[in-house]
């Protein structure tokens, strides 16, 4: 027997190293098995339910037993070139660097997936520092990866490293940028996720979605995505609404314009049609008090009443529509509220209402909107005032029917 075993051994030594090879092969096969379908369903209970993030990462660090094995075990298998054994050795040390690399880039974004289960998450986002940690592990783990194919000393490759320096900033420029913006926009509270925010450049008008290290994405009201660099948060300007949906209140700011040939003093008939206007009444009574006592002290008993102080149509408008604002139920009266006149134009008289309705919601704010200037339009012609519209085909048929 003794005698045969050794002449297999000098006859056949591509049979032993199959041998060998093959149970080198069924020793990892076995160890990839047992750690992935026993121990990791064993442990699976003791995982976050919630996310299979972590499931993943355990199951890349379970496969650097395999390659272990494969590394340690080729060594021991007969008559293999040492070429041969050294490619397999590194190959299989590489590949444990790239295992333990892509586990460890899976732990952080589980990290970051804990973090953002966290109420404060919305303002402090950390998905931008968590890309930056990744990127370096991942130029880490390629230079000990080029390192261990080359079998050389990685110190050997960080000193060349230094000559590429300005080759790396430029490469890189963008995840600099990006880097720098991120601190600012989160030390400074500048933009969150849910935030409501306008960017015309970048055809932006919409709630922020994401925010990462090189982009904020932001999907716009008709559902489409906008990618904004994060840098151009920094460099360029934007409209954030956060202020107005903290307040609780959302502006309402248009005007009506007033034809100004209907502008005028109201006479003794018309005061008396006002007092119908409950609305009115307190405003009445103090003005037309005010006027008598004004033009009781300034003005002779024989003056003209041009002289004379007088109420007009407009300012009796003005002050109907701050007390019906000042009366609506859905509209704030301890933000600012105005109604002014502005600069005359040839479309007519501007008549700006300034308040805020009590309320961030798109929908509900315009129903609001629309309601307070149905009333105002509907309600205009009570005080012999009209809206001013641009002469129409109409209105010229209508003059040449009257000519």
């Amino acid at each position: 027997m003794e005698s045969l075993a050794g002449a297999f051994s000098e006859q056949s030594p591509w049979l032993q190293s199959l041998i060998g090879l093959v149970l080198l092969a069924l020793a990892a096969l076995l160890a990839n098995f047992i750690l992935k379908r026993v121990l990791l369903r064993m442990a699976a209970p003791f995982l976050d339910a919630r996310s299979n993030t972590a499931d993943k990462a355990a199951a890349r660090l379970a496969t650097i037993v395999p390659l272990l094995i494969v590394g340690y075990g080729i060594e021991h298998v007969p008559h293999l070139p040492l070429a041969l054994v050294t490619v397999v050795k590194n190959v299989a040390a590489a590949s444990i660097v790239v295992t333990v690399a892509v586990a460890l880039a899976g732990a952080l974004d589980y990290v970051n997936e804990l973090y953002q289960r966290r109420p404060e998450s919305k303002s402090r986002p950390i998905k931008g520092y968590v890309q930056v940690l990744k990127i370096a592990m991942f130029c880490g783990a390629a230079i000990l990866v080029i390192a261990t194919l080359m079998d050389r000393s990685p110190l050997l490759l960080l000193s060349g490293l230094g000559a590429m320096a300005a080759v790396l900033m430029l490469v890189f420029k963008d995840t600099i940028l990006s880097l720098v913006a991120s601190v600012q926009l989160s030390s400074n509270d500048m933009l969150r996720v849910g935030d409501w925010i306008e960017m015309p450049q970048f055809q932006a008008d919409g709630d922020v979605i994401d925010i990462a290290l090189h982009t904020v994405k932001v999907q716009n009201f008709d559902k489409t995505v906008t990618t904004i660099p994060t840098h151009r948060l920094i460099s360029d300007s934007y409209r954030n609404w956060r202020g107005m949906q903290q307040a609780g209140g959302r502006r309402i700011k248009r005007a009506i314009y007033l034809d100004q040939n209907t502008l005028g003093f109201m006479t003794e008939e018309q005061l008396a049609g006002m007092e119908r206007f409950q609305l009115l009444k307190p405003y009445l009574e103090s003005k037309e008090a005010e006027i008598r006592a004004w033009n009781a002290a300034a003005l002779p008993g024989d003056a003209d009443a041009v002289n004379a102080r007088r109420i007009t149509n407009i300012g009796t408008f003005r002050a109907y529509i701050l007390a019906y604002l000042k009366a609506h139920d859905r509209v704030h009266n301890h933000l600012m509220m105005l109604v002014r006149q502005l600069d005359p134009t040839p479309s007519g008289l501007p008549l700006e209402v300034y308040c805020f309705a009590k309320t961030t919601d798109w929908e509900t704010y315009e129903a609001i909107q629309s309601d307070i200037f149905d009333h105002l339009l509907a309600i205009l012609p009570e005080f012999g005032l009209r809206i001013f519209q641009e002469p129409s085909g109409r209105d010229l048929r209508a003059l040449g029917a009257r000519g």
